[in-house]
């Protein structure tokens, strides 16, 4: 996915467009104008699949994104008990995994992730994708696992860390595969418990349908904190391409349980659209049509964040649809953008 948020005084995207003018800026949650590229899946065993590229040299100065995703983070209990990825030709478990595991050793990268963070741009690990093994037995498996992600991908500590020394910024929870949701309300709590009282920030984040509620990750938005929601207004009858009809389209629906169901009140809601018309089944628009409709939700909802798009490599491919989004908001607007992208 890629995500861009537009803020009722500016339309951000972990940069700022303001008068026709980039620049770079860092990450605000609290505004609505931010851009999150988005995950894809790459082979059949979608794994943690991300565009590398993303870190480097020209994407560290495009100000278009402000927040990349890695996606996915598939099988949470793998061979030697750690969790598996696989993201794709630059980095997978089966060119070089850790010793005794399937978990891929990406240590080269530590220095592109930390290259887009200084930058202001927040990098986090997507958990789950349409077809992960990612399910919990019980509340005491989701707080261990927790513990696991915490010292192999965030503020803690191992020998297997599998991007060495860059600390990730939080996790998303993409919940597609059905199953249990026990585990997983245990799992955030257990995260913000070790963030609390970190020397950074630490978001989690997750990515329902739009369908609401979501068959999957509903009954976990309503029992713990999150800082955002990327709702997939597309493959559904909500999506955006019925925008214009009151009875298909719901982003009021998610607003209001953002002002009333949910933990944390000033959650931000992302609208998630595909970013080419093989992005996905349904809910691709233009680009003008796109601005245009988030420019009416800013302007109408507060809980609104930005846009979502996936994917970011379809974004690229599609005359670089994100960037036509964001143009297509108007030249008065601030343009941040976070995106989760694939390799």
């Amino acid at each position: 996915m890629v995500f861009f948020t537009l803020s009722k005084a500016s339309f951000v995207s972990f940069v700022v467009l303001a008068a026709g003018l980039l620049q770079t800026t860092a990450y605000d949650n609290s505004r609505s104008d931010n851009y999150i590229t988005a995950k894809t899946p790459m082979t059949p065993r979608v794994a943690l699949l991300v565009r590398s590229h993303l870190c480097r040299p020209f994407a560290r100065q495009d100000d278009t994104i402000s927040t990349i995703p890695l996606a996915f983070l598939s099988s949470f209990f793998s061979t030697g008990g750690l969790p598996e990825f696989d993201m794709s030709s630059t980095c997978s478990s089966s060119g070089n995994p850790f010793p005794g595991t399937s978990l891929a050793n990406c240590q080269s990268m530590a220095s592109q992730i930390k290259a887009c963070q200084a930058k202001g741009k927040i990098i986090t690990l997507s958990l789950g994708g349409a077809t992960g093994d990612s399910t919990f037995t019980s509340d005491a498996q989701g707080e261990k696992f927790a513990d696991t992600i915490w010292n192999l991908f965030l503020g803690g500590s191992s020998s297997t860390r599998p991007f060495g020394t860059a600390v990730l910024d939080g996790i998303d929870l993409d919940i597609e595969g059905g199953g249990s949701t026990v585990g997983f309300a245990a799992f955030v709590n257990r995260i913000r418990s070790h963030a609390k009282g970190a020397s950074k920030k630490y978001y989690v984040t997750a990515a329902p349908q739009c369908v609401f509620p979501d068959a999957n990750l509903g009954p976990i938005l309503n029992s713990v904190a999150f800082d955002a929601v990327y709702v997939q207004f597309y493959n559904n009858y909500c999506g955006v391409q019925n925008y214009n009809n009151a009875n298909a389209w719901n982003f009021g629906t998610w607003d209001k349980w953002a002002k009333t169901q949910a933990v944390n009140k000033n959650v931000k809601v992302y609208i998630g659209a595909p970013a080419s018309s093989t992005a996905a089944g349904s809910g691709y628009v233009s680009a003008a049509t796109l601005g245009q409709i988030a420019k009416e939700t800013r302007a109408k909802y507060s809980s609104f964040g930005g846009v979502m798009l996936w994917d970011a490599s379809q974004a690229y491919a599609n005359g670089h649809y994100d960037k036509q989004v964001k143009n297509a908001m108007g030249s008065s607007s601030n343009s941040r953008i976070q995106g989760r992208r694939s390799l």
